[in-house]
């Protein structure tokens, strides 16, 4: 178990630095790298080399956005980070006119002549993505689909033609910025039926090469639910078969993620319970946290998912038992040969 990078962690904890308004991702020590993970870095950061955009799409809580900055610390390069948005428009994205500077000269050197010239001009005050395309940045984009397609219309030029356009200063002769040879650009998105969820144009969706970030294979997640709870092996994969379990009640495989498994085990190991069915608090913790990801069934008018949950509890730690059994039985037989 390696180190990552980031605010908010699905995959593991990451570690950033901040300067003014960069980000300087650095190895965390939560951080997951199994070879699920490390096939999917090591594609990406192919691509982002080569120069392609790498967007990364999937449900939430799959680690997208851990996974960027991940991918991000490797390129060794400052990070702008930019969550999308409802609001934005291209400004937010761009940059903006921030007021007025004024200026007066008073020439009096004569005492009987008096010369005023007063000068007024505009300021500017770029905004990441300039920044990022003048410096060479590594550009985060984290769920790109939340801003109107609008919005992002200006990334066009920049993905392909390496030009970003700044229509507000053709006034001032700068109506153009040619793109440092050093900028990548990493994307995040939620499927499109997600709720706050844009349908984005083809036109950028084509200038992305888009790596699918789905649920993790079961001993990634089995990792990060020990790495981020600190709860032992044995504990920490019947956490994770449950939720496996829900998951696969679900329609669209979405949900519970990665994080139910990280709450309930960091719950257990706080309040130092067992994963096991006898143990009520776990019982207890698997209600309250896998819960809302039920199928609101009802049985004679009342909900049903308490015993839902109780029921693919007992099924997991029962056959959990079974397995501890036989292995101890292998182990025995092994013994006396």
């Amino acid at each position: 178990m390696n180190g990552e990078d980031l605010r908010r962690a699905p995959v593991s904890t990451v570690s950033v630095q901040t300067e003014g308004d960069n980000i300087i991702p650095e190895p965390g020590e939560e951080f997951v790298s199994t070879p699920y993970v490390q096939d999917l870095a090591e594609r990406s950061l192919a691509y982002l080399e080569v120069g392609y955009p790498v967007h990364f799409s999937g449900p939430a809580g799959t680690g997208k956005t851990t996974l960027a900055f991940h991918v991000a610390e490797k390129l060794d390069r400052p990070v702008m980070l930019i969550h999308g948005d409802d609001e934005f428009g291209s400004s937010d994205l761009v940059g903006r006119d921030s007021g007025y500077r004024k200026s007066r000269l008073v020439d009096n050197f004569i005492h009987s002549v008096l010369k005023t010239e007063e000068e007024m001009k505009s300021l500017w005050v770029d905004n990441r993505l300039t920044t990022a395309c003048k410096n060479g940045y590594t550009l985060i984009y984290d769920e790109f689909t939340r801003s109107k397609p609008e919005a992002n219309n200006v990334l066009l030029s920049v993905l392909e033609e390496k030009i970003l356009n700044l229509p507000k200063l053709n006034r001032n002769g700068d109506g153009y910025l040619e793109v440092s040879p050093d900028f990548r650009a990493i994307f995040t998105s939620n499927p499109e039926e997600y709720a706050g969820t844009h349908k984005t144009q083809d036109a950028l969706r084509d200038r992305l090469i888009s790596v699918n970030t789905s649920h993790y294979d079961r001993e990634t997640e089995v990792q990060i639910t020990m790495a981020k709870s600190g709860i032992l092996r044995p504990e920490a994969e019947t956490v994770v078969n449950i939720v496996r379990k829900f998951r696969g009640t679900d329609e669209n495989n979405h949900r519970p993620t990665i994080r139910a498994c990280i709450a309930i085990a960091r719950i257990l190991a706080h309040k130092g319970g067992r994963a096991r069915w006898d143990d009520p608090v776990f019982r207890g913790i698997c209600r309250d946290v896998l819960g809302i990801d039920t199928a609101k069934a009802a049985h004679g008018g009342q909900p049903v998912i308490a015993q839902k949950v109780d029921e693919v509890v007992q099924k997991v730690c029962a056959g959990g038992r079974k397995d501890i059994k036989a292995h101890n039985s292998a182990k025995e037989t092994v013994i006396k040969e």
